[in-house]
């Protein structure tokens, strides 16, 4: 395994992180009153369009998963609109998740929308830059041993660590603790959000301390 390539994925994922703390920060000299908890909302659609950008960005960049094969402007028009499709489907089925959970039905409609778009981001977005609108692709990543590079088994830890942050962050809510943060979906984007970005960190240092015993097959 070439140490070249997960440099790489270390300085990709450090960006990626990186950009969240910027969508923290930076806006609050452009916006009144900006704050990741009193405006939570407009933390929650900045840090979206943020992570989806800058992955975008790097995967057009770096192309980790290039395919050999030439394809038609046709057929990246419709890869395009495919891709948007299931980020489309994946924000509804992650909503529908979300509320099957716990989460209000009719109040707060849009604070869970805005809830799953964040999680979206964190884990349907990489793999649309990364393997495509390929379900059968998706589910070979997310199964045992079903990596095929080091972006792959990124691309799992840190779906996972978002998922898992977003459900340990759901803890603290019907705690009767009375603070800020304990309002939907405040501590469990919050929870996501550092996931992901621990995420963003483990990986690189799993994939580099594993790397002798890590052998990637081509199927």
């Amino acid at each position: 395994m070439r140490e070249a390539e997960i440099r790489r994925l270390l300085a990709a994922n450090l960006l990626c992180a990186l950009s969240i703390v910027l969508a923290a920060v930076l806006p609050a000299f452009f916006l009144d009153g900006f704050s990741v908890l009193g405006t939570h909302l407009t933390w929650l659609c900045v840090c979206s369009v943020c992570v989806a950008t800058l992955n975008i960005i790097l995967h057009l960049v770096l192309k980790p998963n290039q395919s050999p094969k030439r394809r038609s402007f046709a057929h990246k028009i419709s890869r395009f609109l495919k891709c948007c499709i299931y980020f489309f489907m994946s924000c509804i089925l992650f909503h529908a998740i979300i509320v099957l959970y716990g989460a209000p039905l009719i109040e707060l409609v849009t604070e869970t929308f805005l809830f799953a778009v964040l999680l979206s981001t964190f884990t349907t977005l990489q793999c649309l830059c990364l393997l495509g609108p390929n379900i059968q692709a998706w589910i070979r990543v997310f199964s045992k041993n079903g990596a095929m590079s080091i972006w792959e088994s990124s691309l799992q830890i840190t779906s996972m660590c978002s998922i898992l942050g977003a459900w340990f962050g759901a803890f603290p809510i019907p705690l009767d603790w009375d603070r800020p943060w304990q309002v939907w979906p405040i501590s469990c984007s919050l929870g996501a959000t550092f996931g992901y970005m621990a995420g963003l960190i483990i990986a690189p240092l799993w994939i580099h301390w594993n790397r002798k015993q890590l052998t990637y097959k081509s199927r």
